[in-house]
C-alpha cells in the first residue's frame, strides 16, 4: 500500500519559506505528562522552528526530555507532591471504567494537574515571553495564565472526542465538568468564565470531517488540520522477519501504554486469533505479556511504529487517537477494542467512516477477533474507506496547516 506521507513521515504539503527576522514569533506549548498529548506538538513545534520561530514547551521535564528533540527549550511546571503520586494515580485510573473513570480523571488528574502546573506555566510565560500560548485540552493552567496576561491562546485538541460531546446524554455530568472548569478559573482570579477546553481564538483539531463526521457547524476558528505526524523514529527492528513472511499480510497489534492483567488477556486472545491465519503479526507488547507466542507472532516492547505501518495491511488497536490516525494516514483498516476515555468515541468514528470494526476489549475472544480481522483484511470496502480518510488527512495539511494558523494568530 503506498504511503500518503512524504519521506520524512509527514503529510505532503508545500511548506512556506522561513519567517523573515521581523516576522519571527515565540510559541509556548503547555502539555500534560501524557505521550499521546505531547506527540502532535512535536511535529507542529518542529515546523514552526523550521520557519524561524522560537518554540518552547512547559510541562513535566522528564516526559518532555524523552519525547522532544535534543536541545528543545523546556520549562518545568510540576509540583513534587503531585508528581510523586502521578504514577499511582495512573494505575488506579486504568482499573476504572465508565463514570468512575471520568470522575477520577477530572478530580484526581485534570484539576489537580492544573493547580500543580500553574506556578510553572506563569514562570515560563514570564521568562519566555511568548506571542502565543498553545494549550492541550487537559492543561487548565495555560489558558488561565494566558488570559491573566492578555495573551492570545490556542487549544491543542489532540483527540476529537470532546468535539463529539460524548456526554450529551448526561447533561448533569456535563454541567459538573463545566463547574469544575469554572471553579478553577475563580480560584486563580478570573470571573469571566470560559470553557477552557476550547479557545475563543483558535482550536487546532488533529482530525478531519472524513473521520469525525459533519463539521460544517463549527465556527471558523476551529481548524481541522488532520494529524500532525512525527518523523519516523529510528530503532532496531528485525525487518527480515517480515520479509520471511512470503508476501503474507502483516498486522500490527497495539494497546498503547495499557498494561496489567486485562492487557495480557487481550494479547493472548489476539495471539490465538492470528495463530492459524495466513498473516504475520507484530505485537507491541511487553514480552512477559505473551511469553510463548505462535511462530507467526513477533513480540516487541517498542516498535518504530510509523516506519512499521508502511509494511502493514491492518491494525488492531485500543482506539488511541494517535495510533488510529497514523493507521488511517497509511490507508490501513482497523479492528478497534476501546477501553476508556476518548477511545469509545474514536472507535465509533472509525466505524462511522467505514474504516473498521469494533470489538469488546474486556470480553472479546479469539474467535471474534479472528472474524473481525478477517473481515477488514478480506473486504476491500474497509481499506477503501481507510484510504479516503487518509487522503483527507493529507489534504488537511497536518503540522504545516497548524503552523499556518498559529502564525496568523500571532
Amino acid at each position: 500500500m503506498p504511503s500518503l506521507l512524504n519521506a520524512d513521515g509527514k503529510v505532503a504539503r508545500p511548506a512556506p519559506e522561513a519567517a523573515e527576522d521581523g516576522a519571527r514569533r515565540r510559541f509556548l506549548f503547555a502539555v500534560p505528562p501524557l505521550t499521546g498529548h505531547v506527540n502532535p506538538t512535536v511535529a507542529v513545534g518542529a515546523e514552526l522552528a523550521r520557519r524561524g520561530h522560537k518554540v518552547a514547551w512547559v510541562g513535566q521535564r522528564s516526559v518532555l526530555e524523552r519525547l522532544l528533540r535534543r536541545g528543545s527549550q523546556i520549562f518545568t511546571a510540576e509540583d513534587e507532591a503531585f508528581a510523586a503520586r502521578l504514577e499511582q494515580a495512573r494505575h488506579e485510573w486504568v482499573r476504572l471504567r465508565g463514570p468512575a473513570a471520568l470522575r477520577f480523571l477530572w478530580e484526581e488528574f485534570i484539576v489537580p494537574l492544573g493547580h500543580a502546573m500553574m506556578p510553572g506555566v506563569e514562570a515560563a510565560i514570564g521568562r519566555f515571553h511568548p506571542d502565543v500560548v498553545i494549550s492541550d485540552q487537559q492543561v487548565l493552567a495555560a489558558p488561565v495564565a494566558a488570559r491573566l496576561r492578555g495573551l492570545p491562546w490556542a487549544t491543542c485538541a489532540t483527540t476529537s472526542a470532546e468535539l463529539a460531546r460524548p456526554l450529551a446524554g448526561m447533561p448533569l455530568v456535563e454541567e459538573w465538568i463545566r463547574e469544575l472548569i469554572g471553579g478553577f478559573q475563580l480560584d486563580h482570579g478570573i470571573d469571566d468564565l470560559l470553557d477552557l477546553r476550547f479557545s475563543d481564538h483558535l482550536v487546532l483539531v488533529f482530525s478531519t470531517g472524513a473521520l469525525i463526521g459533519d463539521i460544517s457547524f463549527f465556527p471558523g476558528h476551529f481548524a481541522f488540520v488532520g494529524p500532525a505526524l512525527r518523523r519516523p523514529a529510528a530503532g532496531d527492528f528485525p525487518w527480515h522477519w517480515l520479509d520471511e513472511g512470503g508476501g503474507r499480510p502483516a498486522v500490527l497489534v497495539s494497546l498503547g501504554t495499557i498494561d496489567g492483567p486485562a492487557g495480557e488477556r487481550f494479547f493472548r486472545a489476539a495471539a490465538d486469533a492470528v495463530r492459524d491465519m495466513g498473516v504475520r503479526a507484530v505485537f507491541a507488547a511487553p514480552p512477559a505479556a505473551l511469553p510463548d507466542p505462535p511462530p507467526n507472532v513477533l513480540v516487541r516492547e517498542h516498535v518504530p511504529q510509523m516506519a512499521l505501518l508502511k509494511r502493514m495491511s491492518a491494525v488492531v488497536s485500543h482506539g488511541g487517537h494517535n495510533t488510529v490516525c497514523e493507521a488511517l494516514a497509511h490507508g490501513l483498516p482497523l479492528v478497534v477494542a476501546p477501553i476508556r476515555a476518548d477511545q469509545p468515541v474514536v472507535a465509533r468514528q472509525v466505524v462511522g467512516a467505514g474504516a473498521g470494526i469494533t470489538v469488546r476489549y474486556g470480553r472479546v475472544g479469539a474467535g471474534e477477533l479472528r472474524s473481525a480481522l478477517g473481515s477488514v483484511l478480506g473486504n476491500a470496502a474497509y481499506r477503501e474507506a481507510a484510504v479516503r480518510v487518509g487522503e483527507s488527512f493529507a489534504a488537511a495539511g497536518g503540522a504545516a496547516h497548524a503552523a499556518d494558523r498559529l502564525e496568523k494568530l500571532a
